[in-house]
């Protein structure tokens, strides 16, 4: 039966202000995609301490936007419609389901196709989230068998395939994907409707109030909150079950998929089966032993194993020397008891009696002398079914992240003291931990054929080049011998003649007032102030070169400590107000959600000091963001929210992460990989506003001090410049008032690499009569039926000449071209504005 249920009955605080405000769960599940959407699995420990069947609130969850809001009394008219190549095309509600066909009850096991993904992540980002080896649940569902209800609907001769849909909304649709009809009409493999788990309603986690379930597939194929069949003679059409759940050869890289859409119209790469996989849950991650007069003679280790296909495992074999030599495990079956009667269980018939179908998983021990394990490096699992797959020694990494299921290793550490400590691969999510992460921080090689581990015998790193230090940047003048002291920088904290300090190091900004990029509120910022992280962190070494002829002298020791002091002074008194911006000082907001927009691109949720206080940042401005690396090396930022500053409480920001590509030599954006790394609860540093321009309404602006009136606007960007251009278009379309008109250019590599698409189209959608958007993409699908190519003059000219203000944000090299492009057209450089 099943383990006792907690029933969580509490909305979480950290879901009070997401779409699933509505959703009570249980705090001990690991986060996995930040807060929201709510996707995450159990700690293993508590997964396998449950037993064979799992409760509802730690069963795991993978949700790929807001669970949609169903109240009781909608339960027993929720429709789900069954059309496409039938004789019959019907509606069946929730309440027919019950009353009309004959209810069966199930154990069943399902596991996310992204299972132990994090261990692919450490050898390289794929393009999914990390999870951990708990992906993995099971529970007794009761429902009618799919088949009974579809063949009410009388599929045509030319049927194959049962596509489905559920009702969560999502960017690209309704979530939907297909399998085969064939396979739901076969009783064997035990294709259900599911309205209960446990003997319990769904909850709206998993699907209230019915969904699909189908035994020994990966769970992306029992689509959720059922609502559409469709009976057709093909594979689904629906975005989800192109572009998720597949595995692509290995030697397809993220670049490669991206640019040319075969891998995803192969139907070949999908994934259906699951593979035969296990894991070790005892030891724990970290678990210590201490050797000694009370240590135990033997250490029973344990874990899981599953397989799928409706095939059995039949073998687990455990390695302690690297798999030259293998010893067998005793594996449980306990799904084999419910073979065992025929009887009425939560409203439906225990339906295994006279099946041989395995759809669960098993466990395993092996009980292994304490002695042995003092002599072994690390211990090794793998399982094998009854078709004779065995798993693989090796990882088969693939853009997805999908089936990682190469053996389980836990590491053994051994201390001078006598303690074993055991190391499991990976911790989900961002929890740290694992003998992956040690290995990947010690610079190990995980091709080098032993886990990255060093092999005995092997010369200490004689085949690594040391890093050779780059020679830093002089920025003083070495003929400039003057003491400032803190009374002489205090007279400089002002607007006309402002001083900053970089290093001990005092130098005049006055001469960046006009010219300064960042234009002058960002000196004046930093009047009387140490910059040092701020400059540091943003400026290039050109820059740095340029600062001998602007120093002034040094500070005092008495003058660095006073200035320290004040730098690192704590401002309370700032916490209360309405504004939390603060144009010179830092502070620190709260991360609170991490959601995956894409495979790199995410958005990052802050907490500011209270849930009334506004951001306080005018539009087209933007804000510092600081924070220190894995390293603790400080890098500094600037950012435009996505969110507009009528938002109270939180800030949204959104990043493109810039990931390390081994093949091309990159080692990836140091803030953008700082900012993904980052655990939720973590306090990241704002300032600001900074920026020469503001759009003011009504077509007025502020550039550089100076006031004008525009009628209309150009905006060009690429990639994740689109967010500053956003804010301002936001900002003049959302007036109905307004009489600016603007055009937008975007630039991309492919259709996917479009950030903020669904807004950016709203708004034309809506505004075509203020507003003209173009999207041109470099290297588009052939479904792409839109402009090809980058920004050129041709195109500037034809949609967006004329402008009385030019917006310009995105890469270096695109802000390079459009630059040429502007002095070709002879436009003049008071009517442009580079962000």
């Amino acid at each position: 039966m099943p383990p006792p249920s907690l029933n969580p009955t509490k909305v979480l605080d950290i879901d009070v202000n997401t779409p699933d405000f509505h959703v009570a769960r249980d705090p001990r599940l690991v986060r996995l995609t930040g807060v929201h959407p709510f996707n995450v699995e159990a700690p293993l420990t508590a997964l396998f301490d449950e037993g064979f069947l799992t409760s509802p609130e730690l069963f795991y969850v993978r949700n790929h936007g807001a669970v949609p809001q169903v109240s009781d009394e909608e339960i027993p008219d929720w429709a789900i419609s069954i059309e496409g190549l039938v004789e019959n095309p019907i509606t069946i509600t929730f309440k027919q389901v019950l009353e009309k066909y004959e209810q069966v009850t199930v154990p069943i096991t399902l596991v996310c196709a992204g299972n132990r993904r994090k261990e692919q992540n450490q050898v390289r980002k794929s393009q999914g989230f990390s999870w951990g080896a708990a992906g993995v649940s099971t529970s007794l569902f009761t429902g009618p068998m799919l088949a009974d209800i579809i063949a009410k609907a009388k599929p045509t001769r030319k049927a194959r395939f049962l596509c489905m849909e559920g009702a969560d909304q999502l960017p690209n649709g309704n979530y939907g994907t297909s399998i085969k009809l064939s396979w739901v009409m076969n009783r064997e493999r035990g294709i259900m409707l599911a309205h209960k788990m446990n003997g319990t309603p769904l909850t709206p986690d998993h699907g209230r109030p019915i969904r699909v379930v189908i035994p020994g597939q990966i769970g992306g194929r029992s689509v959720k909150w059922l609502k559409r069949i469709i009976i057709t003679d093909k594979p689904s059409d629906n975005w989800y079950h192109k572009y998720d759940n597949r595995v692509l050869p290995t030697m397809v890289t993220p670049e490669m998929s991206k640019q040319d859409d075969k891998w995803w119209n192969d139907e070949r790469y999908a994934i259906y089966d699951l593979s035969v996989n296990s894991a070790i849950a005892y030891p724990q991650n970290d678990e210590t032993l201490l050797l000694g007069e009370n240590c135990p003679e033997f250490y029973r280790f344990r874990g899981y194993a599953y397989s799928g296909g409706m095939r059995r495992i039949t073998r687990v074999e455990i390695s302690l020397d690297k798999g030259a030599t293998w010893e067998l495990a005793d594996i449980n079956y306990p799904e084999d008891l419910y073979r065992e009667t025929e009887k009425e269980l939560y409203g439906g018939r225990l339906d295994m009696a006279t099946r041989d179908a395995c759809y669960c998983w098993c466990f395993w021990e092996l009980p292994i002398a304490v002695n042995r394990l003092v002599n072994a490096e690390d211990v090794v699992v793998r399982a094998m079914d009854d078709s004779m797959t065995i798993q693989p020694r090796d990882m088969y990494w693939s853009v997805l992240g999908m089936m990682q299921n190469s053996w389980f290793r836990i590491a053994i550490q051994k201390d001078s003291q006598g303690m074993l400590k055991f190391e499991h691969p990976t911790m989900p999510a961002l929890q740290p931990g694992g003998w992956m992460e040690r290995v990947k921080k010690d610079g190990g090689d995980f091709g080098n054929g032993n886990w990255g581990e060093k092999v005995k015998g092997q010369l200490e790193d004689s085949t690594i080049t040391p890093e050779v230090p780059k020679e830093e940047v002089k920025m003083t003048n070495d003929d400039i011998k003057r003491i400032i002291e803190i009374e002489e920088l205090r007279l400089h904290d002002n607007k006309d003649e402002p001083w900053f300090v970089v290093k001990g190091e005092v130098y005049d900004g006055t001469p960046f007032l006009k010219e300064h990029p960042g234009g002058a509120v960002s000196i004046i910022s930093a009047a009387g102030q140490d910059a040092t992280d701020e400059f540091v962190g943003i400026h290039s070494e050109s820059a740095k070169a340029m600062m001998p002829k602007y120093h002034v002298g040094t500070l005092s020791s008495a003058a660095q400590e006073a200035l320290a002091n004040k730098s690192t002074a704590s401002d309370t008194s700032l916490s209360n107000n309405a504004i939390f911006l603060n144009p010179r000082s830092w502070r620190c907001a709260t991360l609170i959600s991490k959601r995956e927009v894409s495979w790199d691109t995410r958005i990052f949720t802050f907490s500011l000091d209270h849930a009334t206080q506004t951001l306080g940042l005018p539009v087209g401005q933007h804000l510092m963001i600081k924070l220190r690396d894995a390293k603790g090396e400080v890098i500094v930022r600037p950012y435009t929210p996505l969110s507009d500053d009528t938002s109270a409480g939180t800030v949204e920001v959104l990043v493109k992460v810039y990931f390390e590509e081994l093949e091309k030599g990159t080692k990836g954006g140091e803030m953008t990989l700082a900012l993904d790394a980052l655990s939720l609860g973590q306090q990241v540093d704002f300032k600001g506003p900074i920026g020469k321009f503001t759009y003011l309404g009504g077509g007025q602006i502020s550039l550089e001090g100076n006031t004008r009136t525009v009628r209309s606007m150009t905006m060009i960007c690429a990639g994740s410049g689109i967010t500053p251009i956003y804010a301002v278009l936001r900002a003049i379309i959302q007036d109905a008032t307004d009489p600016t008109k603007c055009v937008v250019i975007d630039s991309n590599r492919q259709e996917g690499d479009i950030l903020c698409r669904q807004e950016l189209d709203a708004l034309h959608e809506a505004n075509r009569a203020r507003m003209t958007l173009v999207h041109t993409l470099t290297a588009g699908e052939e479904s792409w039926t839109g402009r090809r190519g980058r920004i050129n003059r041709g195109l500037v000219e034809e949609v967006g000449s004329g402008a009385d203000l030019w917006l310009v944000c995105g890469p270096e090299g695109m802000e390079d071209g459009v630059r040429k492009i502007f002095a070709d057209m002879g436009v003049s450089k008071t009517d442009v504005v580079f962000f």
